[in-house]
């Protein structure tokens, strides 16, 4: 949806950012029927941008930084440890892509991968205090030579993930996603996930539960009772474009079936 000329500033890396999430969503249909997620990017592109697909972190992040590279921008991928919607104690491997973008001797955070949670322009860095993006608020501490990504959700502040600065190559983000896609007690092939920003919000849909959540913060969830309702938010909210077959409808049933 980007119209004009992409300069080499910070405004087109605004643009782009905010644009991203709200052209493509995400979502991990593919881990969850048991469909293989190529990383090449030509395989992205094609699933995301020819095929009206979503998808997760890696493959919006790579796609993401793929055109910010082209547009001649330097950008590095790191890894991060999500500590984001899971238990007090857990411990997961750093299954998070996100990147650096360093522009005219600073350093800014890009991430159009982390779903109902994602940031829509870039943060500095080394920003002290709270920096915001979107419709919402963030802050970045540096600990023990780790950076910490925080979000201010209902008046609470709520970490996010933990990352590093060393920069992560390709094989590197094959090998968590093939974890991600086919390890028992991940989330991605368990639980549907699927998120994308609008101009007044963001829409969220977990399981059969969709959520919209507005610019004043507030939230509207309702619960989906047929797989049918659940198929066309899919569809009409975000345009996502499904596959053929009928794994995702009987996955989609399940959720269905354990509410009742």
């Amino acid at each position: 949806g980007y119209r004009g000329k992409a300069a080499f500033n910070l405004e087109t890396i605004k643009a782009l950012h905010g644009l991203h999430p709200e052209a493509i969503p995400f979502e991990n249909i593919d881990p969850l029927i048991g469909v293989n997620v190529d990383l090449a990017l030509k395989e992205i592109f094609k699933k995301l941008v020819v095929k009206g697909r979503g998808g997760f972190c890696f493959e919006q992040n790579i796609l993401f930084g793929a055109v910010l590279r082209t547009l001649g921008f330097n950008v590095i991928g790191l890894s991060a440890r999500v500590f984001w919607e899971i238990q007090e104690g857990e411990i997961r491997p750093r299954d998070h892509m996100l990147l650096l973008l360093n522009l005219n001797g600073v350093s800014y955070l890009l991430d159009v991968g982390f779903g109902s949670a994602s940031f829509s322009a870039p943060l500095i860095l080394d920003e002290v205090g709270i920096q915001v993006a979107g419709h919402n608020q963030y802050r970045i501490s540096f600990v023990s030579g780790f950076y910490y990504l925080e979000i201010l959700i209902k008046g609470s502040w709520r970490l996010m993930h933990r990352f590093g600065l060393e920069r992560q190559m390709l094989a590197d983000y094959e090998v968590v996603s093939w974890y991600l896609c086919t390890h028992p007690k991940s989330l991605f092939i368990k639980e549907l996930m699927v998120a994308k920003n609008f101009s007044e919000g963001r829409y969220a849909l977990h399981n059969n539960q969709f959520t919209v959540h507005k610019i004043d913060g507030s939230s509207v969830k309702r619960k989906l009772q047929t797989v049918q309702e659940i198929i066309e938010i899919l569809q009409d909210k975000f345009e996502i474009k499904l596959p053929k077959g009928d794994k995702l409808a009987l996955k989609l049933q399940a959720y269905i079936d354990s509410e009742k």
